[in-house]
């Protein structure tokens, strides 16, 4: 590759980023007053979390039976609300003896 290739592309890139981050400044200057948007920007960074990490847990022993058993024990733990190491834990321990077993 060229180097003009490189350097136009850091630069496209660069202003799609600057775009996406302040086109909203200057759209968005009263405060938002529509229930369903408010919503929408409360729960998009916890959506977007869940997005990139929950394929990566499926996939993370191996073995997708162990690491489902591992989810669900996790997701179980958080329902009632254990705390982040029991939960954390209660899911590794559950993927590893899975894993032992399987």
């Amino acid at each position: 590759m060229n180097d003009s290739y490189i350097y136009i592309s850091i630069l496209l890139m660069a202003v799609v980023t600057y775009l996406i981050r302040v086109v909203p400044l200057l759209v968005l200057r009263k405060p938002i007053k529509n229930r369903f948007f408010r919503s929408f920007l409360y729960y998009a960074p916890y959506v977007t979390l869940a997005v990139l990490t929950f394929p990566s847990i499926l996939y993370s022993t191996g073995s997708f039976t162990s690491a489902l058993a591992g989810t669900v024990v996790a997701i179980v733990a958080s329902f009632f609300k254990l705390g982040l190491p029991i939960t954390a834990a209660a899911g590794c321990i559950t993927a590893f003896i899975f894993q032992i077993l399987l």
